[in-house]
């Protein structure tokens, strides 16, 4: 694997960003790696202005990993971290394109979310929900040293910008200290 570098996302990377965000979630693009949610969710994951909110919204940022490639920048995953307070942060939006999926990118994006955790917000523990039907999904973040809360959240099904799905879903909280 190439070494990415990483930085954060600004307002003229929200198109390439949603693609990105899109093709690794859902729809058969999604399908050539293996953390996809196409079979549980059809719709959208997110929108432009989504992405736009998140990015205007001191407490969240959204960091690129970004690969040289014949001379210009290859964008290749992200992820968002979120202040929470009291030392609590969310980490959301994990994505790598599926093409590049099991190369070990997704676990430089969750290092460098956590030590952005830490610099920008001061965060000494980080958060996230998994979707409970994703077994190897919780199973791989178990791996990097995140451990099931016992808390479950309820899945937004009314919210048409998240995806939609006739099946029950229920979130699982995972959390690391950091």
């Amino acid at each position: 694997m190439i070494a990415p570098t990483f930085r954060p996302a600004a307002s003229s990377d929200v198109a390439a960003l949603h693609r990105l965000v899109e093709s690794a979630y859902r729809g058969d693009s999604a399908k050539a790696g293996w953390t996809h949610e196409a079979d549980l969710l059809g719709g959208q994951r997110t929108d432009e202005a989504e992405l736009l909110d998140i990015l205007a919204d001191a407490s969240r940022v959204i960091l690129l990993a970004e690969v040289e490639a014949k001379g210009e920048r290859l964008l290749t995953g992200c992820v968002q971290v979120a202040d929470q307070g009291e030392g609590l942060a969310y980490l959301g939006l994990l994505t790598v394109d599926p093409t590049r999926q099991a190369g070990g990118l997704g676990r430089l994006l969750i290092e460098a979310a956590e030590a952005e955790a830490r610099s920008r917000f001061g965060a000494t523990r980080m958060e996230m929900t998994v979707i409970r039907q994703r077994a190897e999904l919780i199973a791989w973040y178990e791996r990097r040293g995140y451990a099931l809360t016992g808390e479950t959240r309820p899945f937004p099904l009314d919210a048409a910008t998240f995806g939609l799905s006739d099946r029950d879903l229920t979130f699982v909280v995972l959390e690391k200290a950091l």
